[in-house]
């Protein structure tokens, strides 16, 4: 079949590899019919996540149909349309059974390089690093879901690819990242990046009822999608950030504030984010934190942090101090897909949300690796890509 495979920073190709096949009894095999590029796939082209391996098949949004089961899959049957989590849960451990799926205990099948980086392991998920798992990705013509069983949503008929497809990652993760804010009528909500998981933290906000939502990003047509949507824009390439929130909150500052952009800031202008693209160069730091730094000074005493953005590593002059003495709450996770999904489709079906207005293009997938490169520069407004195999 063919997939589209990591072979090292900015080298994406799409190449013949085995088709997959049913290793537990337990497993399913779905035909992709759609597949999206997350910008948390731009960390891996970018080379900043550790543990990837040349020939790892990419991708960890899809949804397609079952063509074949498991002896031990009760659940579903071929012909099944489903949306695929990109975590992987077992539904039995603990954390399973508490709803914390990100963090299943079983299906990492690296658990113990796992324990070792991050103390203790997290879920396996879809076409990333060897940190979680190893698993081959969505960007494929077929992929082996393992327990599945438990996490693939099943969708009705009438709903299209485009509307249902982003429930495997990003529709979640912003809805998350609201939820974790305990978004309240009086509250004004500031979101750092107006990508895909913006887009959504954007309207979940609205949707839970926020006074004020503030989107913050530098590109045209991200901040006009968010306009679009009912947010308040800020382009931090031509005003400062922390004087228009401060100005816009009578200088409170806004009592929620989301991270949207994890370990890539695209800020330039600030001494703190020179000295992060400075000390990313020299290898001497990983990540470049400076929407963390931002949130923390800027937020609101008593306020709460939401992190959905992705960091890889370890982070440098985070002000801690800061955080501890404003009294700052801060929440943060890989998604814990399965825990809202029921709820999201019900909205998309009765129509509260359509998630397909963050498409801005959609190829095929031998034009995956151009698009990774279109998508990373945004060369041409681009804010979510959809591949058909």
């Amino acid at each position: 079949m063919r997939a589209l495979c990591w072979h090292g920073k900015e080298d994406i190709r799409c190449d013949r590899v085995p088709d997959p096949g049913i290793e537990h009894a337990r497993d399913a095999i779905v035909k992709v019919s759609s597949t999206a590029i997350c910008g948390s796939d731009l960390h891996l082209y970018d080379g900043y996540m550790p543990g990837m391996k040349s020939g790892d098949i990419m991708g960890h949004e899809f949804m397609g149909e079952v063509v074949e089961v498991g002896s031990e899959n009760k659940r579903l049957k071929v012909g099944d349309r489903v949306v695929v989590p990109f975590t992987i849960i077992c539904g039995e451990c603990d954390q399973c059974k508490r709803g914390n799926f990100s963090v299943c205990e079983r299906t990492n099948r690296n658990k113990d390089v796992a324990d070792k980086v991050f103390g203790h392991t997290t879920a396996g998920l879809f076409g990333y690093t060897h940190l979680t798992g190893g698993y081959p990705g969505g960007q494929a013509e077929y992929v082996r879901v393992p327990y599945a069983d438990v996490a693939p949503i099943k969708i009705p008929d009438g709903l299209s690819d485009e509307q249902v497809l982003f429930l495997s990652d990003i529709f979640p993760t912003g809805w998350q990242a609201a939820v974790q804010c305990d978004i309240e009528p009086t509250d004004t909500v500031a979101i750092w990046g107006a990508g895909p998981v913006g887009q959504m933290a954007i309207r979940s906000a609205i949707l839970l009822g926020a006074k004020e939502v503030i989107a913050i990003d530098r590109l045209p047509e991200r901040l006009s999608m968010a306009r679009a949507g009912g947010a308040t824009t800020i382009n931090f390439e031509e005003e400062s950030v922390v004087e228009r929130l401060n100005e816009m909150t009578h200088g409170k500052g806004p009592e929620k504030c989301i991270d949207a952009v994890g370990l890539e800031a695209h800020a330039t202008a600030t001494i703190d984010s020179m000295y992060d693209r400075a000390k990313q160069a020299l290898m001497l730091e990983t990540d470049r934190p400076h929407v963390l730094r931002e949130m923390m000074y800027v937020c609101r005493p008593a306020g709460t942090l939401s992190v959905p953005g992705v960091y890889g590593g370890l982070l440098d002059k985070v002000p801690f101090g800061m955080f501890m003495n404003k009294g700052l709450t801060m929440r943060t996770g890989q998604t814990h897909v399965n825990r809202w999904t029921d709820d999201l489709l019900h909205r998309i079906e009765e129509g509260q949300i359509d998630p397909s207005f963050v498409i801005t293009h959609k190829v095929n997938l031998e034009d995956g690796p151009r698009m990774y490169k279109t998508f990373r520069d945004k060369e041409d407004g681009c804010v979510k890509v959809v591949m058909k195999p």
